[in-house]
Formats: C-alpha cells, structure tokens, sequence
C-alpha cells in the first residue's frame, strides 16, 4: 500500500504527458531538500525541466518532419573557405527574421562551394525557432508534384508545401526540367509567393536559368516572384568540399 500515492502520481504525470515531470521529481526533491528549499522553488525547477525537455523534443520532430539530409550547423561551416560569402549576412539570416517577413534566400555558386551546407545551417535554425521546414532537391520535388498530378492528390500535396515557413530546394540547375515540370515548379512557388519564405541554392546564374526551365518566360515570372523579397548569397570561389578533402589528407599524413 506504500507505493499506491507513487502508482498513482505516475499514472497522472503519464496521462498529463509529463514524462520529465515523472523521471525528475523523486531525484530532484531530494536535491531540494538537502539544499533547503521550498516547495514552490521544487516545482518551478522542476516545471523549467519539462519546458526544456519539451522544446528539445519539438526541434527533435521539427528536424525530422524538414527530411534534411543531414544535421549540419552553421557553427560547422569554414567561412574563410569562401571570402565571397557575407558572413555577416549568414549570422543575419540565421535569426530567421527573413522568415517572419516571407522573405526568400537564393545562394549561388559553383558546385562544392557549400551551398547546401549554409542551406541546412539556416534550416536547423528555422527548426530551432519553432518553424516548419521542408527540404528537397529541385528534381526530387518535380518528381514528387509529377507524381502526385498523375495520382490525383497534387492539390493536397501543393497545399501541404505552401503553408511551410520555409521551403528549401536544392540543386535548382543541376539536372534540366521537363515542360510538365517546370509549370509545376513555378506553380508551387507561385502559390508560396509572399505566404512563405523559399530558399534556393544553384550552380547556375540567373541569366542561364532558362536553360532549366527551358523558356524565357516562365523563368522571367519565376525570377519575378522569387527575387521581390531576396536575399542573394554570393558564393562563388574554390570547391569547399575539395579543400576541406585536401585538409583531411594533409592532417592524415601529418
């Protein structure tokens, strides 16, 4: 009969869904109790614990709901590998307040430059303010709305994407785009115009972005509705990933 008021605290805390509450509290009443402090000073560390422990869990599932490909921070990236890049302005994006103002980010340069990197840095710090992320390569998104057309579920696909804080396509360039799917891509953008923030990296200039879209004036109304409200990221120079190789191979044979 000893254990019934700890049975049945714990099924409260698990029906409340306060797991910290349930793993904390014994341990940490005796924490304040060797330390003399009250019962109110008790329940507000122990109610700061399950804020954490609940915000944490909230990035865990935000980050995974964004599909990244990896978890990578800004913290990581070697801005001096690419003087180009303003890093100043990175710092500045990170604090997502571009995201509150529907603006969009287009980062530009030769492959191997760490465009993607910066792309997922900025992502995980969207994930970490509380918003919604979604991440994609531009064919693998194409794909995905040509599927989707075929199946007869495009429009709850298009509406899923557009109420995103922040969409990331990667790669625009790289590979180009049937007729189908470029009307699909500028479809969807167009519906994210000023509802939510893109973000777009490229190894190709504007000026050669018909070549992925394949006419001058689809890709003249895609320009027009993404470079409004932009923040262009210069990042041309040397292969980021070939020097951070060379780097790994010269400390390897140290």
């Amino acid at each position: 009969m000893t254990d019934a008021p700890e049975l049945l605290l714990a099924h409260h805390l698990k029906t409340l869904k306060l797991p910290t509450f349930l793993r904390e509290y014994d341990k940490l009443a005796r924490q304040c109790a060797a330390e003399g402090l009250d019962h109110v000073r008790f329940l507000a560390r122990l109610v700061e614990l399950e804020l954490i422990d609940r915000e944490r869990r909230m990035i865990e599932r935000r980050i995974k709901a964004a599909k990244f490909p990896a978890v990578k921070s800004l913290d990581s990236f070697d801005f001096k590998a690419i003087p180009a890049l303003n890093k100043m302005q990175v710092l500045e994006l990170a604090r997502c307040e571009w995201i509150e103002r529907r603006e969009n980010v287009i980062a530009l340069g030769p492959s191997g430059t760490g465009k993607t990197h910066v792309a997922l840095g900025l992502g995980l710090a969207a994930c970490q303010k509380g918003l919604s992320v979604g991440f994609t390569t531009a064919a693998a998104l194409v794909h995905e709305l040509m599927e989707a057309r075929d199946e007869r579920r495009l429009l709850r696909l298009q509406k899923q994407m557009a109420n995103c804080r922040l969409l990331i396509i990667d790669e625009l360039g790289f590979v180009p785009l049937s007729k189908t799917g470029a009307e699909l891509l500028f479809e969807l953008i167009s519906q994210r115009y000023e509802r939510g923030s893109t973000l777009i990296t490229s190894n190709l200039p504007f000026d050669e972005w018909t070549e992925t879209f394949g006419s001058e004036r689809l890709t003249g109304a895609l320009l027009d509705r993404l470079t409004h409200h932009v923040n262009i990221l210069e990042m041309n120079g040397d292969s980021y990933r070939l020097a951070q190789s060379r780097g790994r191979e010269a400390t390897a044979t140290t």
